[in-house]
């Protein structure tokens, strides 16, 4: 995990298998192919977290509960981890909602796998089902398809911005994702009370 530190506002980037919640002006980002970020908050008590996790193995029967996988002991590890330190901080569970991410299938071709899933797809099934038993409901989501995402999630107003990546990647790319976090920030200044500074 990376912290850039911008005034009282801090952008933090999430690598795989971290997670992070805030209750200050913060904007949460990582980058995702075929991994699963979910983004969580309480709008009562205005905290949020994100998480970026990705199932262990290549391939899943498609027959196989993911409760009862390694995939699926993983991903609920992972989503256990982020509710717990959210609560920590003052959430609510019954007020959260949930905003998902990422499950790119990126490097399998859905022809060469039969009877198997991928873990982009198992990733995605997993996260919609592991919200929908925990009554999270999921207000956003885009997952799946065939491009990674870059995503930054803000405190200010619950916004998670994206921007879908392809092969190649530019230095213009690199400063529209800049202006996109930071914009971000600004907007939580306006939403956002003053902090007096001693």
């Amino acid at each position: 995990m990376r912290i850039e530190a911008i005034g009282r506002f801090k952008r933090v980037i999430l690598d795989p298998g971290e997670y992070h919640a805030a209750t200050d002006a913060t904007v949460i980002s990582t980058l995702l192919g075929s991994c699963v970020s979910a983004c969580l908050y309480d709008p009562i008590g205005k905290v949020i977290g994100m998480n970026h996790f990705l199932l262990s193995n290549r391939r899943y029967s498609r027959d196989l509960p993911l409760y009862v996988s390694e995939a699926g002991r993983y991903g609920i590890h992972a989503m256990e981890l982020l509710i717990n330190e959210m609560l920590k901080k003052g959430a609510q569970k019954r007020f959260l909602k949930a905003k998902v991410f990422g499950g790119a299938n990126i490097m399998v071709s859905k022809e060469s796998l039969g009877n198997f899933a991928c873990v982009s797809e198992v990733n995605c099934r997993f996260i919609r089902e592991f919200l929908k038993n925990e009554n999270i409901d999921i207000v956003a989501e885009d997952l799946g398809k065939d491009h990674g995402r870059v995503i930054h999630f803000s405190n200010g107003d619950f916004a998670v911005y994206v921007r879908k990546i392809g092969q190649n990647r530019s230095q213009s790319l690199l400063i529209r994702d800049r202006d996109c976090w930071q914009k971000a920030i600004e907007m939580q200044e306006r939403t956002l009370p003053a902090i007096d500074i001693w």
